[in-house]
């Protein structure tokens, strides 16, 4: 009887780890969600200055009732396959636990239908790449049930390129002139000075 109790528990704490391990695939999710993301500086974004507006809906076309488990839309920055090619930690699995196409969370939001927008200023963290956004609908669990994206099924249409911050800022570049400035000022005071207390000893 110990050994059949053991053996249950055993099978229920395997199946529970089976399925949290395994999670969601890509390919049994419908696309039902309409997405489109814009900017006013086009397709070519700078990180951590340029915005990115980012809209959604649900797709009308499909059944009343198919968004009844939606509670919560989550956004994220997915790598386009140019982005991806020769690059392994990008790699697109159907395993959406294992995927690496979407690493930069947007934002989550509550879900509703209609009516959704967020403007989005690009990250700092954001490297230079091509990019489409995604959003998931999740349901209570935080199980993806559904999906949209700005792009087209092959992920080749509506892109956008990031160009990631260089390092340099405009505050430094001023403050690196006037530390210049200062720099060349207090050389000049030095050699004035030294010139002048020669001038004072020969007079002596």
């Amino acid at each position: 009887m110990e050994f059949y109790g053991g053996f249950v528990v055993g099978y229920l704490v395997f199946s529970c780890f089976a399925t949290t391990c395994y999670g969601v695939t890509f390919s049994s999710l419908q696309r039902t969600l309409i997405v489109s993301a814009s900017s006013p500086k086009g397709h070519v974004l700078n990180a951590g200055e340029d915005e990115l507006t980012i809209k959604w809906e649900f797709n009308q076309t499909f059944p009343t009732g198919t968004d009844s488990t939606y509670k919560t839309i989550k956004l994220k920055l997915c790598y386009a396959p140019i982005s991806q090619k020769d690059r392994p930690w990008r790699k697109s699995v159907d395993d959406l636990n294992k995927d690496k196409t979407c690493q930069h969370k947007i934002v989550a939001k509550p879900y509703a239908p209609s009516n959704n927008s967020f403007a989005w200023t690009i990250g700092t963290d954001v490297p230079k790449a091509t990019y489409f956004v995604r959003a998931y609908a999740l349901d209570e669990r935080e199980m993806q049930v559904g999906y949209g994206q700005n792009t087209n099924a092959n992920k080749s249409t509506d892109l956008f390129d990031v160009r990631a911050i260089s390092g340099r800022r405009v505050s430094l570049d001023i403050a690196s002139v006037c530390f210049s400035v200062f720099s060349v000022v207090s050389l000049a005071s030095f050699f004035y000075m030294e010139k002048r207390k020669g001038n004072v000893t020969e007079k002596k």
